[in-house]
């Protein structure tokens, strides 16, 4: 059987999808519901991007300081912040609360974007919840067995 080649079927929309998933449940509105969290689906792209920001790359050097050369090639160091790195994709990825409000960022003395998630959300519990969601919404992470993820969010 002939596949159809038509190329409209990778022409998808450029708007990004936001998934809304139950927040954790140490923050409560008035009446006692647990907030929501919008989690926008950032591209690969995006992510490549985020992830390159925290990767420097360095000369290795021996005891003495001296370059190591290897087969008559400098050789390589290459360091990953990748905590910084996925404290960054919460930020960015989070709609609601928005962490770079400028209001939140003030009321928690921030100026770094990276310190958000910590201090939005301090407990263990929390920053543990608010990092799954986020990352099972990017596809970075799987689904946990104790029956709360995404796909359950999103039906």
């Amino acid at each position: 059987m002939a596949t159809k080649k038509d190329l409209k079927y990778f022409m998808r929309s450029k708007e990004p999808e936001i998934v809304t998933v139950p927040g954790p449940d140490t923050i409560r509105d008035e009446e006692g519901n647990i907030l929501p969290l919008e989690i926008k689906v950032l591209s690969q792209a995006e992510i490549t991007k985020i992830n390159d920001m925290y990767r420097t790359r360095t000369i290795a050097t021996d005891k003495k300081n001296n370059p190591l050369i290897y087969m008559g090639e400098v050789v390589w160091k290459t360091e990953r912040d990748s905590a910084r790195a996925s404290r960054h994709m919460i930020v960015e990825a989070l709609q609601f609360p928005d962490l770079k409000d400028k209001q939140l960022m003030e009321y928690y003395g921030c100026v770094d974007i990276t310190e958000m998630p910590l201090k939005v959300f301090p407990k263990s519990d929390e920053y543990q919840h608010v990092s799954r969601m986020v990352m099972q919404a990017l596809g970075l992470a799987a689904p946990a067995n104790d029956g709360e993820d995404i796909e359950d969010a999103k039906n």
